[in-house]
């Protein structure tokens, strides 16, 4: 990836216009989706198949399986969780979106996903953290800052 079209699409992430940073989002995605190339995005689409038409057991195999061959592949990680979060299995989920965050720091997706999986279980003050780290990232994202609210009225 080249690191000065990355840190300039991660500036446009933090301008007051939205269409500069909805672009800015769309193609960030899009490098993270065909980081491994069309190997890598075809696995993720087939795994889009299998989801949509409810083989889930099917998804998590492709899925893992290309986790372990491509370990280093963000966004293999990151579909995997959404997968985990969708069927309520947030301790997995969390534990693949911090792999994400670790290949990763700026995987914006991966940090709200982390703060799903948190206020999932209960745990805000953790929800809360994910949620900044996410907005330090991208500041104008509404979702992460009403997410931010609820899980701070959820605190005892």
């Amino acid at each position: 990836m080249d690191s000065l079209f990355i840190n300039s699409l991660l500036e446009d992430l933090k301008n007051p216009d939205e269409t500069v940073r909805d672009e800015a989002t769309r193609k960030i995605w899009r490098i993270w989706f065909q980081q491994k190339g069309v190997h890598g995005l075809e696995v993720i689409e087939r795994s889009q198949k299998f989801i949509d038409s409810g083989k889930i057991t099917e998804a998590e195999a492709v899925l893992t399986e290309l986790v372990n061959d491509q370990p280093d592949f963000a966004e293999a990680w990151n579909r995997r969780a959404f997968l985990y979060y969708t069927n309520c299995e947030y301790r997995k989920s969390l534990a693949d979106c911090q792999m994400v965050v670790k290949i990763n720091p700026i995987h914006f997706g991966a940090l709200h996903g982390m703060g799903l999986c948190f206020a999932a279980m209960g745990e805000y003050r953790e929800a809360i953290r994910a949620f900044h780290r996410a907005l330090e990232i991208q500041p104008y994202s509404q979702v992460n800052q009403k997410l931010i609210l609820e899980c701070t009225l959820r605190l005892n």
